[in-house]
């Protein structure tokens, strides 16, 4: 059968588009007429980044289908309906004609991206350490690198301060730690970087951006790494190393707010730099790259909903099943009948993944090697029969669904 290419179709009320957890999602839809309502399985928290009724001109199916995982979502049209079936395939050839499509789809990722971020850090760290990002902290995060006598990082940021943050109350104090270091305040950086270049290059351990930076780029990594951390409890935590190909500062193309982290080159770096301005020049004329951007934004939404949605889970030995799934949908592995799969880590790292307590991890483990499907291989986890994985995270998700129902239908209990 010759693969089809964008197209119109037509369906009446009630009609399923999308299911949930449905694997081969190799379409998206634009509404053109008519209304559809997203529906997800576990609905644990109020999801504010997206409407749950589309209307014409939404679009829906788009992170699944661009990642090309599992579906996040339930679709159902909730009257007469006519949809704009895109594949993947045919992409580049949509937003070639019609770049405002790209910069509306980019504009729900960044605000998707900044919920779930959002989110998970209220699950995972300290209430005193979820705090807002804004520009007055910038300072805060010199501070705390001129102590730690990284000056080249603490010279970056306080120019910045002086720079964007014209009303700051500490702008006497960053002019005066620029002349300690022997920086003239007045002086533009040494790394001349011209606004309109689409390539700009970055020397070993230079400070691309800093956490609490106002954002106008994003960046998508061509040549060499880029470090991810996060200034935490006075400590720098490294949040991730990312290689050629992977995106970040991506929140900043339509979103002027502060940085969420700081971006540090890890040796020689060639990024390929995108703002507002450029990027619908770029859409048009690169279609390709538009396309690889929102690929990758499309693995990181998909990636972090499934962290939500695990953290959200109330049963540990779950949690650990769910992950280990995750994992495996991640690498695109086929789950199939005694499909057999080594994992690249081992019990240790798993429950470090999960942030279990080291005595808690050791009884869930020891609970979790009880079901015979997994054991070790030279230290790594072993399953020998995916369908077994997905089993479990669906009979426990299934048993917690029931749980809420119950919860939400039962009395509430006398005072």
């Amino acid at each position: 059968m010759a693969e089809e290419g964008i197209r119109t179709v037509n369906y009446k009320p009630n009609s399923f588009i999308t299911i949930e957890g449905k694997e081969d999602a190799n379409e998206f839809y634009i509404i053109r007429t008519g209304k559809v309502q997203l529906i997800k399985e576990t609905k644990i928290i109020e999801d504010s980044s997206q409407p749950s009724v589309l209307n014409p001109g939404d679009f829906f199916g788009v992170v699944s289908c661009m990642s090309n995982h599992s579906q996040l979502e339930t679709a159902v049209t909730l009257t007469d309906t006519s949809l704009i079936v895109i594949p993947r395939e045919q992409f580049g050839t949509l937003i070639q004609k019609n770049a405002p499509i790209a910069m509306k789809i980019i504009r729900q990722f960044s605000k998707q991206l900044r919920f779930y971020d959002g989110e998970i850090a209220k699950l995972t760290l300290k209430k005193d350490d979820v705090r807002e990002e804004s520009i007055e902290n910038l300072f805060n995060i010199g501070e705390y690198y001129f102590k730690q006598k990284k000056f080249n990082y603490a010279a970056h940021i306080y120019r910045k301060y002086l720079k964007d943050c014209v009303n700051g109350k500490y702008l006497s104090t960053a002019t005066v730690r620029l002349q300690a270091m022997g920086i003239d305040p007045s002086l533009e950086s040494s790394i001349t970087i011209p606004d309109n270049s689409l390539v700009r290059t970055f020397p070993n351990d230079s400070m691309i951006f800093a956490e609490n930076e106002i954002g106008e780029e994003l960046y998508i990594i061509q040549q060499g790494k880029v470090k991810i951390t996060k200034i935490l409890q006075d400590k720098e935590i490294l949040l991730a190393v990312l290689k050629e190909g992977d995106i970040f500062g991506e929140m900043a193309l339509l979103e002027n707010k502060p940085r969420t982290a700081s971006a540090i080159a890890f040796g020689d770096v060639q990024c390929l730099c995108v703002n507002k301005a450029n990027f619908e020049i770029m859409v048009v004329q690169k279609p390709q790259i538009a396309t690889r951007l929102i690929q990758l934004l499309s693995e990181r939404i998909w990636t972090a909903y499934k962290q939500l949605e695990n953290l959200l889970i109330k049963t540990p030995i779950a949690r650990i099943y769910d992950t280990l799934l995750t994992q495996v949908e991640k690498q695109r592995i086929p789950i199939e009948h005694k499909a057999s799969y080594t994992f690249e880590f081992g019990p240790k790292e798993l429950i470090n993944m999960l942030g279990f307590q080291p005595k808690e991890g050791e009884e869930l483990i020891e609970e979790f090697f009880q079901n015979k499907k997994f054991v070790l291989v030279n230290g790594k986890i072993h399953c020998s029969d995916l369908e077994e994985l997905k089993k479990q995270v669906e009979y426990y998700k299934k048993m917690e669904e029931m749980e809420r129902k119950r919860e939400k239908s039962s009395p509430g209990t006398p005072l």
